[in-house]
C-alpha cells in the first residue's frame, strides 16, 4: 500500500497477514495530490497541485525524479496516456489538457476546453 502524507513524503506499508512494515520511499518536499501507477505497475507518478510531476520506480527504491514542471494555472490531475507508459496527460483548472513525453518531459500538444474544470 503506497500513500503520501503532508510535506511530500511517499510511504509504503508492506502488509502480510497481521504484520506490517512502514517504509519511507522518497520525499519530494511538497504536498502530493495524486498517486497513479503506470498500466504495467512499474512506475508511480507523484503529482502536486503546483504543476509538478515526479516519477518513482518502486523496484529501484531510489529517489523520485522530477519529470514535469508545468508552472501553469492550478494543476488538477494527470495520468498515463495508454496504451503504454511513454506519455502523460494533464489537466489544469483553467481547462487546458496537455500531453507530455515522460522520458524527458517534452511538451507534445495541448487542447484548451475553454471552460473551467473541477476534480471530484
Amino acid at each position: 500500500l503506497y500513500f503520501s502524507a503532508q510535506g511530500g513524503i511517499l510511504f509504503l506499508y508492506h502488509i502480510k497477514d497481521l504484520q506490517y512494515e512502514k517504509k519511507i520511499c522518497t520525499d519530494i518536499l511538497q504536498p502530493i495530490s495524486s498517486l497513479i501507477f503506470s498500466p504495467d505497475y512499474t512506475e508511480l507518478l507523484l503529482i502536486t497541485d503546483q504543476g509538478k510531476i515526479f516519477a518513482y520506480k518502486p523496484t529501484h527504491s531510489g529517489e523520485a525524479v522530477k519529470l514535469l514542471d508545468t508552472c501553469s494555472s492550478c494543476f488538477l490531475a494527470a495520468d498515463f496516456l495508454t496504451p503504454g507508459d511513454k506519455y502523460c496527460v494533464s489537466v489544469t483548472a483553467s481547462g487546458e489538457i496537455q500531453v507530455w513525453f515522460l522520458e524527458d518531459g517534452t511538451y507534445v500538444s495541448k487542447l484548451n476546453l475553454s471552460t473551467e474544470v473541477h476534480a471530484t
